[in-house]
């Protein structure tokens, strides 16, 4: 009875139903502030990679801008409609790892997860350099410290992602509808104009159009499509983050998806539009959008909240990271591919291990880069152009087997897309690999050892502990209780008072070194001992060097020797301190016997701590 009402007790009233985490997740509004921030930037340096390619041909070449850009927009729309069916046929998340591997074998899957890392990665150094870029533009005596701002910057979206991935969404609408709305006005406004307005921003910059322009031919253009494919990074990762919506998750999902799709092809377009209709010129030091900004605007109040809200959105763009890239480690961690702790999951659906070991990596990116943009650039497109093409590739042999209605469009769609994100991973690798992109390739493959390294040492682990196989029944030794004494105490009585409930035998050992004082307060220790009497012997343990734990180590291990049935515990007694500095006048000798007898024996290791408060 006592055990039922217990139970009855503690169960959660009608009223109150329990928590399912449901107001931790997002809605198709917040999903789209907090994972699409890194494709909705991009809208900042994808331009500009492109016309920084094509003025290596003059302005003729710059003509081109258009064309490269339609081509990209065009890749993007089949993106995002095979993506939706990713979101559908995968609604746990994982993107082009989970499509992997359903369809295409282990290995692949971890090409593609290695892709996908490597790709969140680089989006935050690069986000951060990049919106860090938008505000040296327009105060160009803070370009000396853009390493520090991208570094504060890193902290402060971290902080923001450890309250909880809905709590960075909610803290995001407001900066991403701003960004969007200032690029669509600059867009209305530009295309009414017939000139720029002003040219200010650009005045005492260096061009950095070619002196001797080379011919367009078919490789600058394709250079050019590299480069701006930088712009289609993102895209993938509200697939990645599917279980962070609320349900039914696969739909908001793919409305997010849909909506992020159609405002990035939008301003990509409209972009290009303009920088062919006022002959913009790439220079040193102002960004493409800024110098946009300036012809649509002037160089008034508008272009500094353009170039505002652009840094804001760059920066914050980092947190399509946080969000996607801890869901993608905890699916890793699950399939033995990474450590467990990364599936940890803290309050507020946060994977804390993920997001911290996000931020350090990128912090030291930034370090490496020095906070230059122009540095990371060229290392980003490539990965995320691997994992499209897997997950492509994947989806066309899913529907395949799954042959639902209307299956061969449906694979026809992912078979055009893995073919266009195929040619484009080539090109994109071709093109750049001089420029740094030989460090992704060399980067995909260690990353993928290092998966399978972590693997192989879970399977040993796991073989030896018989996961999958019914264990013997438990059955009941004989026990040895150790206790670790220096000095006859309260807290040596309250832990031989806890040795002998837990064990049939308790000795309490001391260790005795060879010099006159340690002997002579060894003999009063055991002239105290025999006069208190506590029914436990005390056994000097001599030692020749002045060590405490490989002495206690090596006296577990004759025992063991000995009496192998014997089931032997070391109980070692502590002061739980009452203040956090009073921890520094420990001697530690706790610690030290702890770890000598975890690696050299068997024995069962209790810690156990005494608050001075708690003491009778």
């Amino acid at each position: 009875m006592s055990v039922l009402s217990t139970e009855t007790d503690v169960a959660p009233s009608a009223e109150e139903p329990p928590d399912t985490g449901a107001r931790h997740k997002l809605t198709a509004l917040t999903g789209l502030a907090a994972l699409s921030l890194d494709a909705m930037a991009s809208v900042a340096y994808g331009p500009e990679a492109i016309v920084l390619v094509l003025a290596a041909a003059g302005g003729y070449g710059l003509g081109f801008t258009l064309p490269v850009t339609l081509a990209i927009a065009a890749l993007l729309a089949v993106l995002v409609a095979s993506y939706r069916q990713v979101i559908a046929a995968f609604p746990d998340g994982g993107g082009s790892y989970a499509v992997a591997k359903a369809h295409l074998g282990r290995r692949t899957s971890l090409v593609a997860a290695a892709s996908l890392v490597l790709d969140y990665v680089l989006n935050v150094a690069v986000a951060v350099t990049a919106g860090v870029a938008a505000l040296t533009s327009a105060f160009p005596g803070l370009y000396g410290e853009r390493l520090w701002l991208c570094l504060v910057v890193l902290v402060l979206i971290t902080a923001v992602n450890l309250r909880g991935i809905v709590d960075s969404a909610r803290a995001f609408i407001v900066p991403t509808a701003l960004f969007i709305g200032s690029i669509l006005v600059l867009i209305a406004v530009g295309l009414f104009r017939d000139a720029p307005v002003s040219t200010e921003a650009a005045t005492g910059h260096a061009s950095v159009l070619a002196d001797n322009a080379t011919s367009v031919g078919a490789l600058l253009l394709l250079k050019a499509f590299a480069s701006g494919c930088s712009a289609l990074t993102g895209v993938e990762a509200i697939a990645n983050a599917v279980p962070s919506f609320r349900a039914p998750a696969a739909r908001r999902a793919q409305g997010a998806e849909v909506a992020l799709g159609a405002l990035l092809g939008v301003m990509l377009i409209g972009l290009s539009v303009l920088i062919s209709r006022f002959g913009l010129q790439p220079v040193d030091g102002v960004t493409v959008l800024a110098q946009l900004a300036d012809a649509s605007f002037g160089h008034n109040l508008a272009f500094y909240v353009v170039q505002f809200t652009t840094m804001v959105l760059l920066a914050l763009s980092a947190n399509t990271s946080f969000g996607g890239l801890p869901v993608l480690l905890k699916l890793l961690a699950r399939d033995n591919y990474l450590p467990h702790v990364f599936g940890l999951k803290a309050d507020r659906q946060v994977h804390r291990h993920g997001v911290l070991t996000l931020a350090a990596v990128s912090a030291a990116l930034l370090v490496f880069s020095g906070g230059d943009t122009n540095t990371l650039v060229p290392l980003f497109a490539i990965g995320v152009f691997v994992g499209f093409t897997i997950a492509q590739t994947g989806m066309v042999l899913h529907w395949r087997q799954v042959r639902g209605p209307q299956w061969t469009g449906k694979a026809v769609l992912n078979g055009l897309g893995a073919l266009l994100t195929g040619v484009s991973a080539v090109v994109v690798t071709a093109t750049k690999f001089h420029d740094g992109a030989w460090l992704i390739v060399v980067a995909l493959p260690v990353l993928v050892a290092g998966f399978e390294c972590v693997h192989r040492a879970y399977d040993r682990i796991g073989e030896r502990l018989g996961l999958g196989r019914i264990p013997e029944s438990p059955h009941r030794d004989r026990s040895l209780v150790l206790v670790p004494v220096s000095s006859l105490t309260r807290l040596t009585s309250e832990a031989l008072t806890a040795a002998v409930s837990l064990g049939d035998e308790v000795r309490a050992v001391t260790v005795c070194h060879p010099d006159p004082e340690d002997r002579a307060q060894t003999e009063a220790l055991e002239r105290d001992w025999a006069l208190w009497n506590p029914g436990v012997p005390l056994v000097r343990i001599a030692s020749s060097r002045r060590t405490v734990g490989r002495p206690v180590a090596a006296y577990i291990r004759e025992i063991a020797a000995a009496h192998p049935d014997t089931r032997i515990t070391v109980l070692i007694p502590e002061i739980e301190p009452a203040r956090l500095w009073q921890r520094l006048l420990q001697n530690q000798r706790g610690a030290v016997v702890a770890h000598a007898v975890r690696r050299d024996t068997n024995a069962v290791i209790c810690r156990l701590r005494f608050r001075l408060s708690d003491l009778p």
